[in-house]
């Protein structure tokens, strides 16, 4: 089975605002999920909406519903709504990316570790993150060293959260 790889906002978008969402495309195209929650929050931005919506019309990607009434739903809202006692509410693309994944057994693509560790290590998740996303890039000779540190730049530039300074120190982590 392939995996599929449910994305929150943040992760997407760290691709879109610099431009490179080829990357993503040339790694899992046709396997890229956006919750319904992510390209709302997408919609915010129309740069970013048209470059999603290029991806999904060449079928690099779908946007997936949480129908009313199903686990995913009870799981979305328990994370995102009404959290039981002691939980905290994460943000509403995270815990949609959260509850697909969960129910479809896929990989989720989050760099929001603080709203997302707990419940990747709680329901023994897949996660990945941007930096883990260009480093299978690198891997797979999508990109070279040089031109991951350039994305990483670009990204800090446009105020994405990235771990390291640059691409090459967060090598050195992995």
């Amino acid at each position: 089975m392939t995996d599929l790889y449910f994305f929150d906002t943040d992760c997407i978008s760290a691709f879109l605002w610099v431009r490179d969402e080829s990357i993503l495309a040339q790694l899992y195209s046709g396997r890229i999920i956006l919750p319904q929650q992510v390209y709302d929050e997408i919609k915010a931005v129309p740069h970013l909406l048209n470059r999603v919506d290029t991806m999904k019309n060449a079928g690099q990607l779908s946007v997936q519903n949480i129908m009313y009434g199903t686990e995913e739903y009870s799981d979305y809202c328990g994370l995102a709504i009404s959290p039981p006692a002691g939980e905290t509410i994460i943000g509403k693309g995270e815990a949609a990316a959260i509850a697909l994944v969960k129910k479809h057994n896929g990989v989720l693509a989050s760099n929001n570790l603080r709203d997302v560790k707990k419940y990747v290590e709680k329901y023994h998740l897949k996660h990945i993150t941007t930096g883990d996303i260009l480093a299978e890039a690198l891997k797979r000779g999508i990109i070279t060293e040089n031109e991951g540190n350039v994305i990483w730049g670009n990204m800090l530039n446009k105020r994405r959260m990235l771990p390291t300074s640059t691409f090459s120190d967060y090598l050195k982590t992995i």
